[in-house]
């Protein structure tokens, strides 16, 4: 059974990760995924750490310049030792606004690499309402 100390080494990826965001740090970011990671969002498929990096270099020099994130009711469940899902709502909030533009439910796939745990997929969609 998972402890709170692993649902916590789990939790601190996407922890790192949204640090990483605040400060626009594509590089930081990418090497929270594994090597093969998917991104599956809306309109939206990456393959790979390095298409990772390339879209957030991008998203960071555009439109999620100066942006930060919200991410709440997390989840974590485990298979075995080496594999997390955590599920969360969360969404992003452009520069200058003060609300989230589109709220979203997440699912996270986590694997321990040579120790540490890493994103292996990503994938959202839009939250229902109430």
């Amino acid at each position: 059974m998972a402890t709170m100390t692993a649902d916590q080494a789990v939790l601190d990826v996407l922890d790192a990760l949204y640090s990483a965001w605040a400060v626009g740090d594509a590089d930081g970011i990418a090497r929270l995924y594994t090597q093969d990671a998917t991104v599956i969002m809306p309109g939206v498929f990456h393959q790979g750490r390095d298409a990772v990096r390339s879209w957030f270099t991008a998203a960071f020099a555009g439109g999620l310049k100066g942006s930060t994130t919200v991410d709440e009711s997390r989840q974590v469940r485990f298979y075995g030792d080496e594999a997390a899902i955590v599920t969360s709502v969360g969404g992003v909030i452009l520069a200058g606004q003060d609300d989230v533009m589109r709220l979203v439910r997440a699912t996270w796939a986590l694997t321990r690499q040579e120790g540490d745990w890493l994103i292996a997929a990503y994938a959202n969609a839009p939250a229902e309402a109430g």
